[in-house]
């Protein structure tokens, strides 16, 4: 048994609790929240750990929809516009593929849990990052990826992908979780999707997909014309939609899913994805894309994302949360700043089927000490100064074995 003291414990329980001068009793879970002296005068045997002052204990963090696969990306690809971002990734992407493999994601994974992230979401379309998911201290979501709108390909595809998924599962484990992204309705054909999510729902599989993510895609969806009419002209002439947003969304009755971006997403389309899973917020990516924003203050089940590098600059969940401040201008800021940081702890974790994003009794002791540069005058002012000064992590623990020590 371990004790850990800070100067505020953020609990992110349904209650938003903030425990001044609190500690944690844990070993591979949580065994107890409170005042340090209490928990010491309960647990005397326990080993104890006092963090810095201006310390604060919270869970760690979650993005649920995380690709890495083109992480060598800089200035490679261009910005602005969704369809032209698309075509310069598909003139790009063997270049980029070869530019960062296994030893590259590591890092790049490695930077993810300095950053104070524990659970990840990794959206794979081609099994390149598998090694390096698996062997992160992380807790991973695997999500193999199945896309492709060419009927007379789907056997392919589909065989394709069954055999990255059955490598996946070869290494299912505490940490590490197969699962399945269905990429888009503008890219995957409801036959293969459809096959896709019969296997998520008789092994309980925990569902990704990109939804109604930019302008271009709505236009085509509904109407069949506008930039990825040119687009599909290009690579595949002849081509019509191969779904419409209501008949895709229906597609997932019954298998929770975490729709990714829905920046075009009418109220009605929100409150349904909302009754079957999550809806995943990734604001840097939307904002150079040119996709628009994600009504937040209208979304209760939400969860945060960085994307990958080839739509970001950062995999960092604080910069990505420093971002959703400055662009969600219609919310008061505390109030928004606990909205982003439930999302990225508590309901991230839910969303993926874990047990962690709480400092709550019985939960897997995944846990952050990050430091706030000076005191702050009420536990009231922690939420916003932390989005606001955090960049990486003091101490990170996965179920209760410490990880990264600054």
């Amino acid at each position: 048994m371990t004790i850990i003291r800070a100067d505020y414990v953020l609990r992110m329980d349904e209650k938003f609790e903030i425990l001044p001068d609190g500690a944690v009793a844990f070993d591979t879970h949580i065994r107890a929240v409170g005042s340090a002296n209490v928990l010491r005068d309960t647990y005397p045997d326990a080993e104890f750990i006092d963090t810095p002052p201006n310390s604060v204990l919270m869970p760690g963090l979650v993005n649920v929809h995380l690709h890495l696969e083109f992480s060598a990306n800089k200035t490679t690809l261009r910005y602005g516009d969704f369809v032209t971002w698309l075509r310069s990734v598909i003139a790009h992407r063997e270049t980029l593929a070869s530019q960062c493999k296994e030893i590259c994601m590591k890092k790049k994974l490695d930077e993810v849990i300095r950053s104070g992230t524990t659970t990840i979401g990794a959206v794979s379309s081609f099994g390149f990052d598998l090694k390096p998911c698996v062997h992160t201290p992380a807790k991973v979501v695997y999500f193999n990826e199945l896309l492709g709108s060419n009927p007379a390909m789907v056997d392919a595809l589909y065989a394709n992908f069954l055999a990255r998924l059955e490598e996946s599962k070869r290494f299912a484990d505490r940490r590490f979780t197969p699962a399945i992204s269905i990429h888009s309705p503008y890219s995957t054909h409801p036959i293969l999707a459809k096959k896709g999510l019969e296997i998520a729902k008789n092994e309980e599989m925990v569902v990704s997909t990109h939804f109604l993510e930019s302008p271009a895609e709505r236009e085509w969806l509904e109407k069949g014309s506008g930039p990825f009419a040119d687009f599909f002209e290009d690579f595949a002439p002849g081509s019509k939609p191969v779904n419409t947003p209501e008949g895709f969304l229906s597609l997932f009755e019954g298998v929770p899913t975490l729709f990714t971006h829905a920046t075009q997403a009418t109220p009605q389309q929100l409150a349904r994805m909302e009754e079957m899973g999550y809806v995943t917020h990734c604001p840097v990516s939307n904002r150079l894309l040119g996709n628009g924003r994600l009504a937040v203050e209208s979304v209760e089940k939400l969860t945060l994302g960085t994307d990958g590098l080839s739509s970001n600059i950062s995999l960092n969940l604080w910069d990505e949360m420093r971002a959703a401040l400055w662009m969600h201008t219609d919310m008061e800021l505390n109030t928004l700043a606990k909205k982003l940081l439930i999302a990225a702890t508590r309901e991230g974790s839910k969303s993926l089927g874990k047990t962690g994003g709480e400092l709550t009794v019985f939960k897997d002791a995944d846990m952050i000490v990050v430091r706030l540069p000076d005191r702050v005058e009420t536990p009231e002012e922690v939420p916003l100064q932390l989005l606001l000064h955090t960049h990486k992590a003091e101490t990170v623990f996965i179920d209760g074995e410490e990880v990264y020590q600054a």
